[in-house]
């Protein structure tokens, strides 16, 4: 058990293959599309509420964009204004909460688009609202409407069971109502952490050799959360 409640507590790492996307699956087939080039668009945009996938999205690409040999830069506003005085650009720069810029950043990266297509440089950014509402100066807010902007939704509490039953059937189980409910009202509500808490659930199942049940998910998520649950 201890084991399991260490992997509990480090939320297995952001892929394009751990990312649920349901009504969010235009978005993410147009960015796996964007990873493979086959789509020439030099500027994406995502935004979305918190906890709708943005910053999951960003590490996925990222680490996918850096498995393929491209050379990928995240950076904020100190980094932006160091990258921008650099000889030579990495093929991708990426930026989350964009919105947080500072007036410094915000003028670093509206000079960044002048160089996308002469660098051959892509520029994968996320913020919370469309650009349109975004708290960012007007020249880099045009710029963001300008390319390929990607609006995801936060998914409801149904398409996370669909999901969470489709990943225990994965794995060989049934997750019944029960088990469902309980997860989603204990615990982390990010859809990563709650497949994590089945992929526990199967592996003590398989160790100790008892069935999987709702008092065997009880067991496991209160090992992981301590005493006080």
């Amino acid at each position: 058990m201890k084991q399991l409640v260490l992997d509990l507590s480090r939320p297995p790492a952001p892929t394009l293959e751990n990312f649920a996307p349901a009504s969010n699956a235009g978005a993410l087939a147009v960015l796996r599309a964007w990873l493979a080039e086959t789509l020439d668009e030099r500027c994406v945009y995502l935004c979305g509420p918190s906890g709708s996938g943005k910053s999951h999205l960003l590490r996925a690409l990222t680490q996918a964009l850096q498995e393929a040999g491209r050379s990928v830069a995240q950076v904020g506003d100190s980094d932006l204004e160091t990258l921008e005085s650099g000889a030579m650009l990495p093929s991708v720069v990426v930026i989350d909460d964009v919105q947080h810029l500072s007036p410094a950043g915000q003028a670093a990266l509206f000079r960044l688009f002048h160089r996308l297509r002469d660098d051959d440089v892509r520029l994968l950014v996320a913020g919370d609202v469309p650009p349109a509402g975004l708290a960012v100066r007007d020249d880099a807010r045009t710029r963001l409407a300008a390319g390929l902007v990607l609006q995801l939704r936060l998914l409801s509490d149904e398409e996370k069971v669909e999901a969470l039953r489709s990943h225990a059937a994965g794995r060989g189980f049934a997750l019944s109502p029960e088990m469902s409910d309980y997860l989603l009202h204990h615990g982390r509500r990010d859809l990563p952490s709650l497949l994590a808490v089945l992929d526990a659930l199967d592996r003590y199942s398989l160790q100790t050799k008892r069935q999987i049940t709702l008092p065997l998910l009880r067991e496991v998520l209160q090992q992981a959360q301590g005493p006080q649950t």
